[in-house]
């Protein structure tokens, strides 16, 4: 937003900024913040940093938690949440040791070593990701986790449990369960909140493909961002939940971009479309290759394959990430590739055929992911595959331009699946990693602080029951 300290102090007097709110990315993937007061944003902030103790935001290999973080005035916004007049602005961290340094685990840090490695390469020198948010738009949620309620209720206005109501003028068009796709008003309940978010988030530069009504019928959605690169695209993502959570509270709704909130409905994905350009042409693109696509591209798509179950650990980091991956809701469980097939790892979108359009889509990841690892983890698989020449058919990945579930059990049985839970998806980051130190873009000290973490919530979440056991145990 800013080229300049002058040019950040100018506009907070143009605008009657009064404060002045750092945000923070943690490994996890959660910004934290601290706020200042204008008058002390000065240009020894801009040198020396803020302090604050890094142990607390997960980074807990470090022999000293002591950090500082520099204000990046690229990345500043308005806040419009703020009653009083606030500018955003991220911060980059740093390590303290003889000389203050760029902290080599911090996520954003991570993103742009990935993009430089990717320069770096040859093989491009521009990566294009385009990710896909689905999240549910709800209007209560209430949880509880004690020694004698394990329990969690959530409601939507447009859900068709809602059609029996008689405590009040019901007035009907409630969503059919699993038939939301592209519903149109007066059973799109959300279309004018959806609308405001989508141009709030254009207002702020994060511009919007399109969104539009999901399948799920209890309030899910889909917003599409345009192309960007990894570094920006990161940043956007974590604007745009930001920016879509803060919006639905102001409107008295709230959100989740939870994998799988409801019992036996559609799942919330976020699909991440990739692409590579170099000198501003496309590297993806052959007239003559499988589905349009180059060797480089097909080399790709074997690296992200191969690499897949140790990659689900960072797209897809949460215990509830594998209640989604699971056959039967088009989840996307088979480790292969494929033109329009929804429930491959990989799909070749059938209806970008333009050059510089021509591109594929990994369709496990979803928003509980921390953007800048998943998006980093994804372009160092892809060039490991260019790197390694892994080809995706020699490896029995594909294509699979069939509809996989009717393919004899012998032959589905040849097609391997991702992993079944998160602790299977930390077993495999943790033989399969080397692709992603390559460069210095990975340190393996924040790989074994996200490995200790994700650990650490799987049994958090396996020592407590489930109600569904006490359906089929109570009585024994």
């Amino acid at each position: 937003m800013f080229a300049d300290f002058q040019e950040c102090k100018n506009y907070c007097l143009e605008k009657g900024i009064k404060a002045v709110d750092f945000k923070l990315i943690n490994l996890a993937g959660r910004w934290h913040h601290l706020t200042i007061p204008v008058e002390r944003l000065d240009e020894k902030i801009m040198e020396d940093g803020i302090g604050f103790d890094g142990s607390s935001y997960g980074f807990l290999t470090l022999e000293k938690s002591d950090m500082v973080f520099k204000p990046d005035l690229r990345f500043a916004f308005a806040d419009p949440f703020s009653e009083i007049p606030t500018l955003s602005i991220i911060g980059n961290i740093y390590s303290l040791g003889e000389k203050t340094e760029r902290f080599e685990g911090d996520p954003r840090y991570i993103a742009e070593k990935a993009e430089n490695y990717l320069k770096s390469t040859g093989i491009a020198d521009r990566s294009s990701f385009g990710p896909e948010f689905e999240f549910y738009l709800i209007d209560h949620i209430s949880y509880a986790v004690e020694r004698n309620n394990i329990s969690v209720f959530l409601d939507a206005e447009q859900a068709e449990w809602h059609t029996k109501d008689q405590e009040y003028q019901n007035q009907g068009f409630k969503v059919p369960y699993q038939k939301g796709y592209h519903v149109d008003i007066p059973y799109d309940v959300n279309f004018e909140l959806r609308k405001k978010m989508v141009l709030q988030l254009e207002e702020m530069g994060v511009p919007i493909k399109y969104h539009h009504p999901e399948v799920g019928s209890s309030g899910q959605m889909e917003i599409e961002i345009c192309f960007g690169n990894l570094f920006e695209m990161a940043d956007r993502t974590m604007l745009l939940k930001y920016v879509i959570k803060n919006m639905a509270l102001a409107h008295g709704k709230t959100v989740t971009f939870m994998p799988k909130p409801f019992f036996r409905e559609a799942g919330s994905g976020m699909h991440v479309h990739i692409n590579f350009f170099k000198e501003d042409k496309p590297v993806f693109y052959d007239a003559k290759g499988y589905s349009g696509l180059s060797q480089t591209a097909l080399y790709t798509i074997g690296g992200i394959l191969k690499h897949a179950p140790a990659l689900l650990a960072l797209t897809n980091p949460s215990t509830n990430s594998y209640k989604r991956l699971v056959p039967g809701y088009e989840a996307p469980v088979n480790i292969c590739y494929a033109t329009a097939n929804r429930s491959a790892v990989i799909r070749i979108p059938g209806y970008a055929n333009r050059p510089e359009e021509k591109r594929y889509e990994f369709r496990p990841s979803d928003a509980t992911c921390n953007p800048y690892l998943a998006y980093s983890a994804l372009m160092m698989a892809a060039l490991d595959g260019v790197q390694q020449k892994i080809d995706p058919v020699k490896e029995g990945f594909g294509p699979y331009d069939i509809n996989i579930f009717k393919l004899s059990e012998e032959e589905r049985a040849k097609i391997k699946a991702l992993p079944k839970s998160l602790e299977e998806a930390a077993d495999a980051l943790e033989k399969d990693h080397e692709f992603l130190l390559k460069g210095g873009v990975f340190t393996e000290g924040i790989i074994q602080d996200h490995l200790k973490r994700i650990r650490k919530e799987a049994n958090e979440v396996n020592i407590v029951p489930n109600p569904k056991e006490y359906e089929l145990y109570f009585d024994l």
